[in-house]
C-alpha cells in the first residue's frame, strides 16, 4: 500500500513538474504613440450677396447672407483668422461674424481685406460644427454700380495672441 501510494504521489510531482515546463512563453513589445495637433475648420453654404435698395435721402440698404463652419483643434489658446484673396473695391465692404464655439470670443463684424484678421480668439480642444457664419455686404453712393464679382474667404487657425 505504502508503494501504491508512493506511486501515486511521484506521479502527481511528475506532472505538476511538466505542467511548469510546458508554460507558456511571454514576450514583451514596446508601443509607440503620439496624438499630433490637429486643427481642422471648415465651411458650408453659398452665400451671395446684393445690394439693390436704398431709402430716398439715405444711403444704400446692406445686405447680409449665412453660412455654418464646423471646427476640431486639440490645441489651445488658438484663433481663427480670416482674409479675402483680393481687396474690395472703392466704397464696397465685405464683413463677416462668426459665431464662437464654446469657451471662445467672437470679433463680431470684421471688415474683410486682403490682410488677415482675427475672428474668433481664445479657442481651445474643441469640436463643434453648425456654427453660424454671417456676411455683410454694404456700400456708398460713390461706389457707383458695380459689376457681380467674388472673393475667397480664407478661414485659417493659428496660434493665438
Amino acid at each position: 500500500m505504502t508503494s501504491i501510494r508512493f506511486a501515486a504521489a511521484f506521479a502527481v510531482a511528475a506532472a505538476a513538474l511538466a505542467a511548469r515546463d510546458a508554460s507558456a512563453q511571454t514576450a514583451t513589445q514596446t508601443v509607440s504613440y503620439e496624438v499630433s495637433a490637429v486643427n481642422e475648420i471648415s465651411v458650408s453654404g453659398s452665400p451671395s450677396l446684393v445690394i439693390s435698395a436704398a431709402t430716398a435721402g439715405s444711403g444704400l440698404t446692406s445686405a447680409s447672407a449665412s453660412g455654418t463652419y464646423a471646427i476640431t483643434t486639440n490645441e489651445t489658446d488658438r484663433k481663427i483668422t480670416a482674409e479675402i484673396d483680393s481687396d474690395m473695391p472703392s466704397g464696397v465692404t465685405l464683413s463677416v461674424s462668426l459665431a464662437a464655439p464654446s469657451g471662445a470670443t467672437s470679433a463680431g463684424a470684421v471688415t474683410l481685406s486682403s490682410t488677415a484678421v482675427d475672428v474668433v480668439t481664445g479657442v481651445s480642444t474643441v469640436n463643434q460644427s453648425g456654427l453660424n457664419i454671417t456676411y455683410g455686404l454694404s456700400a456708398t453712393v460713390s461706389a457707383g454700380v458695380v459689376s457681380a464679382g467674388n472673393r475667397t474667404v480664407t478661414y485659417t487657425i493659428t496660434a493665438g495672441a
